[in-house]
Order: C-alpha cells, then structure tokens, then sequence
C-alpha cells in the first residue's frame, strides 16, 4: 500500500483488471486488454520492476487468450527491462524494497516467476529459446507460499545452495517455489538435449537423470500436493506438471510412437515427427508413463480452472501421447486405461475453456483426432482386421469407444 500512495500503479491494476476478466463470462475481454496494453506502453510509464510485473502478468494473459506471438514479444520486453534494472541479482531486492521484507521478496518472485514463464513459453510452444535460462542469477529463491501471504519472510538461499543440498550436511527447508524452478531448470537441460539434429543416447540418459533424480530427492513434504488444511500446493503442482512435460519431451524422441496421426494438433506447438531409436521400449514407456502422471494431476480434488494456464498445452502434450497410443490397432497398454486417461484429458480442457479460449482451441484439436480414430477403428472392425480376436471383445471394445465419444460429444 505504501508504494501504491507514494506512485500511481495504474497500469499494473490495468493488466489485473484484465487477467480477472477471464473469470467474468460476459467481461470485455477484448477491450481491456487493449487498455491493460495501452497502459504498460504509455510513455510515462516508469521502467521499473512494476512495469516488469505488468508486463509479465499481461504476457501470461495473452498467451491463454492464443495471442501467443504478442505475448512472447512482451515476453522478451519484460526480459530486456529485468536484465536492464538487475533484478537478477542478489542486490536488486534489497535495493529497492524500501526496508519492506515483503517488497523485497515481491522482486525476487518477479524474477523467478519471469524465469518460469520465459521456460515454459519455450517449451509448451517450441517456438523460443529459453534465454533466461543462459543469465547467471543469484537472487535469492522463493519463500513459502503461506509465509509471503503471512509477510514473516526467511532468509533466503541460492539456486547454487539448493543444487547443493543433497551433499552439505545443512537442514535445510527449501520452498515449494525452489523445487518448482528447479523443475524448469530441467526443462531448460531438455530443450538444450533438443537441439541436436541427432539425439545422443548419452544425452538423454544425462538429462534423465536429472529428471529422475528431482524426484527421488524430493523431501517428503514434497510428494503431497493437499496441505494439511486440505489446500493444494499450486507451487508443487506446477513442478511436477514441468517435471512429467519434459519427461514426454524427451523421451518422446526416441520413443517410435506414431504421432502423425496428432498432426493437426498444433494449438500448443507444431507437430513433431518422431525420429526412430534402437531403444524406443524404455523410451516409450517413459513417454507413456509421463503421460498417465499429467492426467493423475487432472483428478485433484481442486477446480482446475484455479492451475496456470500453461496445464491446457501440457494436457495437450499428454493427449498427444494418449491418441499415439489408441491409434494402434493393437495397443501396448491395456486400452479401458487409456480411454480413461483420454475422458479425463478432453474433459479437463473442456474446463479449461470456461476460462481460457487456448484451452477451447486444444480441445477441438483433439476432438478432431479423436474422430478420425474412432473412424479408423470401426472401419478395421467392419473390414475383419481383428479377426485373430474374440468377436465379443472387439464388439465390447467399440461400443466403450463409442460411449466415450458420445460423452464426449464428439459425435
């Protein structure tokens, strides 16, 4: 409040008028994210870590509205504006937190959280690179969540300290924050992994240890996303979310899955075709099973529309496997499992949408695959592909398809 006396903070309360108009059905969305734009554009808008906030939080709204070529451009301008004011640093905080313990860590969120969204956007979209991630910072991590809402903030730790807690002999708590940058640190050594025209076995295998180890050190206060109190930690729900994308993102490479038959499904990102490998079992199976882990986070008890709106492109990301996998003809997974998998991934985008039309837009992708399975499915019934099966379980097998697609309203 007191910043808010001493300075207008018109344009920041511009872009928060606008994110809180997706949660209004009949809010103008349109309109005020043309003035929330106007607003942190102004030129007397002051080029400080405010205008960062606004900049970042307009980016993230745009990019669930599927304006995804402006927010990046905003992306990148909040980044320049970050790196111009030093927010990276171990300093920026303390100089500019006016002696507010709240303040200062209000700044070192806001660069973390620009870290985040800066890897996300590069890869749910695959469309960027993920700059931050080659800036050396030492801003001190996130505390908890309940602690910043309460403003009794610790001190803090470095990314540098945290990659080292498994070989100190320190006790030391970190936050569900720092376990949710970590996670798209590991993002961040996929992508990189993904550059090679040729995917070396000895990168995959150093870049999966990564991700496998950030789950076997996670402390066990970490593995339970309901709090005691019965609230989701949303901090360690978006860590495990990156952890099982770029799980998929990796593996999916070498996993032989077909998923051309996925090809129109591009709201997130373009089509990637699949490069064949000698290993493409355990690649598939990891694949597979990063897939499965994403739907389990769709049936927490908590409305859905309350997680980021980066979940719809990794829902999406893990449909994409889901179809690959039903459009077998034989399928390497029991199939009652996988239709269920699917139900609950094409619902949870269906309420997604209620929010974000990012969200509307997968969902009729996936709509549109799913028919085109479904179709081929019966055709191989009718034309007697699954003759080497009992009729009664073809049968049996092609009315759940059809419930499924009824439900669905995909008919």
């Amino acid at each position: 409040m007191k910043k808010r006396k001493e300075r207008s903070l018109s344009h920041l309360e511009a872009v928060m008028r606008y994110i809180g108009s997706f949660y209004v059905s009949d809010a103008q969305k349109a309109s005020l994210g043309l003035e929330a734009e106007r607003a942190v554009y102004d030129t007397e808008c002051p080029e400080d870590g405010f205008r960062v906030q606004a900049l970042l939080i307009l980016a993230i709204g745009l990019d669930g509205y599927t304006l995804l070529e402006k927010a990046l451009q905003i992306v990148i301008h909040a980044q320049d504006l970050a790196l111009k004011l030093g927010m990276n640093t171990r300093d920026y905080a303390r100089l500019n937190g006016d002696g507010l313990t709240v303040l200062e860590e209000s700044w070192r969120r806001t660069w973390w959280e620009l870290y985040i969204v800066d890897g996300m956007i590069a890869g749910v979209h695959q469309k960027s690179t993920f700059r931050l991630n080659e800036i050396q910072a030492d801003a001190l991590l996130p505390c908890e969540e309940k602690e910043y809402l309460a403003g009794r903030i610790p001190s803090g730790h470095t990314i540098d300290e945290f990659g080292n807690e498994s070989f100190d002999d320190q006790d030391v708590s970190y936050s569900s924050f720092a376990y949710r940058i970590a996670a798209i640190r590991n993002l961040g050594r996929v992508l990189s992994s993904l550059q090679y025209v040729l995917l070396d076995q000895g990168v995959v295998d150093r870049v999966d240890a990564h991700l496998v180890n950030w789950k076997l050190h996670l402390p066990d206060s970490k593995r339970v996303f309901i709090t005691s109190d019965g609230v989701l930690d949303e901090m360690l729900f978006q860590a495990h979310m990156i952890t099982n994308a770029s799980m998929i993102l990796l593996h999916r490479e070498l996993s032989q899955l077909d998923s051309s038959i996925a090809k129109d499904v591009s709201s997130c990102a373009p089509h990637k075709a699949i490069i064949p490998g000698e290993n493409y079992n355990v690649h598939a199976a990891k694949t597979i099973q990063a897939a499965q882990e994403i739907s389990k986070l769709i049936s927490l008890p908590v409305p859905l529309v309350k997680h980021t709106h980066f979940f719809t492109c990794v829902v999406t990301l893990a449909s994409i496997v889901h179809l690959s996998v039903w459009s077998m003809l034989v399928p390497v997974m029991h199939d009652e499992d996988l239709k269920q998998q699917l139900r609950l991934n094409t619902g949870a985008l269906k309420s997604l949408w209620q929010v974000w039309p990012s969200a509307g837009k997968a969902f009729g992708q996936v709509k549109g695959v799913a028919q085109e399975i479904y179709a081929t499915k019966k055709q191989a019934a009718e034309v007697g592909y699954w003759a080497n099966f009992a009729n009664d379980d073809v049968i049996q097998s092609m009315i759940e398809d059809r419930t499924i697609m009824e439900e669905l309203q995909l008919l």
